[in-house]
């Protein structure tokens, strides 16, 4: 090294610190870093969402445990159980080999959602940027939801690099959807790539209809269910079966580390598909194989799901969903969702957003502050995610201290002659239904 000049090591940092989302960050950090509540470090959790931070004792509403199948007896004993039998590792590439118990699991999960077949990743993340350019190639056309999970963008953008047509369209928007595709014409086949529920908001996806245009327009819909999965749909299975009927025209993606609070991710499809997925999708071949202790567990939260256990766990969450619900109607803030355990308040101005999970915090209650690029910018929202082992005096206590919030901090007000103002995409912030 010459005096004065930098290394190759601190030249690349420099160089990827002039990234204008880096220098985003780096502001932001900046400019509300006592407010926005990142890299938290959890010293303690409860059975009922309780948590310690730092020896502040909090509720959490930010997790995405929607079940509370995280503190289940069951789920974590057979988490011990297969560590037990298998070790804590299957050290090989599924293209070479898969214990017995993930064999298996395949096919109980193709049971389960009523497919032909299932394959089992890593994560849904692996899922999204192996299977989905592995279904697609030169000639071949993604259409891809503009509020599509990240995930879903970055498996877009490999396909790309390998010579896919990759066109977004206005988000759970069958018309916007159906132009594009006309304009992108001809084509050998299409893939529309959306999410089930989408993950900033809540809502759901309007599928029957984007799966007309898709049936109309040579076209496959391929449909991240990540936040659906284990909460929505009979026994769990998501939005898929209960929108279309059917799953003659989609392939469905499946989490476990949400919902189901174990580890892994599924493709649901027909055998077909599956085998030639196998072969397609680097992920599958060089992500390394979800541990068998943990798929010990996932077989333990079918067993739950397809019995009268979830329908008690369902009921629960329903009833926190709803408690929630009401009492932000009667606030009448401007929200998203209600349909599933994901629930959005418009705040707007970025400060303003880590203001408000601030003030909440301070109270006892976390929820996720989420801000550009995350939301558009100066639509920042607090995030509340509802699992069905909170409290109802939990839920009570999060709506007085939002009630106390909106006197201290200017949130925007439901206004029915905004609404036509007030947009997500295509999806309008409107008072929820109770």
């Amino acid at each position: 090294m010459i005096s004065g000049q930098q290394t190759p090591l601190e030249h690349l940092t420099w160089s990827i610190r002039q990234s204008s989302l880096i220098k985003f960050y780096e502001a932001a950090i900046e400019q509300y870093g006592t407010l926005h509540l990142k890299e938290l470090s959890f010293d303690q959790v409860g059975p009922h969402r309780e948590m310690t931070v730092d020896g502040q004792h909090l509720v959490n509403f930010g997790f995405d445990s929607f079940l509370g199948l995280d503190q289940d007896p069951r789920v974590k004993q057979a988490l011990a159980r297969g560590a037990e039998k298998w070790g804590t590792q299957f050290g090989a590439s599924r293209a070479f080999a898969s214990c017995a118990v993930e064999t298996a699991l395949e096919q109980k999960i193709a049971r389960w959602m009523g497919t032909e077949a299932a394959m089992i990743f890593p994560s849904v993340t692996l899922t999204n940027v192996g299977a989905l350019p592995g279904l697609v190639g030169p000639g071949d056309v993604i259409a891809v939801d503009e509020y599509a999970h990240n995930s879903i963008h970055e498996g877009t953008k490999i396909a790309k690099a390998a010579g896919v047509r990759v066109l977004p369209f206005k988000h759970n928007n069958p018309q916007s959807l159906e132009q594009v595709l006309i304009d992108a014409s001809p084509y050998r086949v299409a893939v529309i790539a959306i999410d089930g529920v989408y993950s900033m908001s809540g809502s759901i996806a309007a599928m029957p209809e984007l799966n007309a245009v898709a049936k109309r327009r040579n076209a496959v819909l391929y449909i991240d269910d990540a936040h659906a999965t284990a909460v929505l749909g009979a026994q769990g299975r998501g939005t898929v079966l209960e929108s279309l009927g059917s799953y003659d025209n989609t392939i469905v993606v499946g989490c476990f580390s949400k919902a189901c609070s174990v580890f892994g991710a599924f493709v649901a499809c027909t055998h077909e598909l599956q085998r030639l997925l196998k072969m397609r999708s680097s992920t599958y071949i060089f992500g390394g194989p979800v541990p068998p202790p943990y798929l010990e567990a996932i077989s333990t939260v079918i067993d739950i799901l397809i019995t009268d256990d979830y329908r008690q766990l369902r009921d629960q969450l329903d009833q926190n969903i709803h408690q929630l619900v009401t009492g932000l109607a009667e606030l009448n803030l401007i929200v998203l969702g209600g349909k599933s355990p994901i629930i959005t308040v418009l705040v707007g101005d970025e400060e303003l957003t880590f203001q408000a999970g601030k003030f909440l915090y301070d109270r006892g209650y976390y929820v996720q502050s989420v801000t550009f690029p995350a939301v558009p910018y100066h639509a920042g929202v607090l995030r509340i995610q509802i699992n069905s082992n909170h409290l109802p005096e939990s839920i009570a206590g999060l709506l007085s201290a939002m009630t106390e919030m909106k006197r201290h901090l200017p949130l925007p007000e439901a206004n029915p002659d905004r609404l036509e103002e007030l947009q997500f995409g295509s999806d309008r912030f409107v008072t929820l239904d109770t």
